[in-house]
């Protein structure tokens, strides 16, 4: 199912970018030249799928894929504008850093980036952890979304 988020409801959270900075955590937009890293690293991770997805965002000016750094160190990162206009997906934190609050990090430079391209609303695609972000971001499930856009896709190895 997919979920929806009304992006002007969206508030910053100075208690979360103290946290990423208490531990160590950069939230950044991916560079051009990180595109095979990144990729690679997404692909090692999450999957081919993911990586697909990944390089089509790495691929927009400027690119539409966050991640996240510590010690120079790549342990996250969240698209958007990879599946279609308005979507937010996929994105993914490794097991090692996970429960830092580095994917709602994450979520929210790319939703806030998604409200500056004068988006009012974001949706995220095939929603796994729903209780999350409805948590997080308020979002709400899209009655008759299933399937979404993913429907009859091919089988990704990977």
């Amino acid at each position: 199912m997919d979920y929806l988020v009304n992006l002007s409801r969206l508030d910053p959270d100075p208690a979360l970018d103290a946290r990423m900075a208490q531990a160590g955590v950069t939230i950044r937009r991916a560079l051009a030249p990180e595109a095979r890293l990144v990729t690679d690293w997404v692909a090692d991770m999450f999957g081919n799928g993911w990586a697909s997805e990944t390089a089509v965002a790495l691929t927009r000016q400027p690119p539409t894929v966050f991640i996240a750094t510590r010690e120079r160190r790549l342990v996250g990162f969240a698209c958007h504008e990879a599946i279609a206009r308005g979507f937010f997906g996929p994105t993914g934190v490794e097991a090692d850093a996970r429960g830092l609050g580095i994917g709602h990090a994450l979520l929210l430079a790319s939703l806030f980036d998604l409200k500056a391209m004068g988006y009012g609303y974001a949706i995220i695609g095939d929603v796994g952890p729903s209780a999350f972000y409805e948590k997080t971001v308020n979002a709400m499930p899209i009655p008759d979304s299933a399937p979404g856009i993913y429907a009859g896709i091919l089988p990704v190895q990977g």
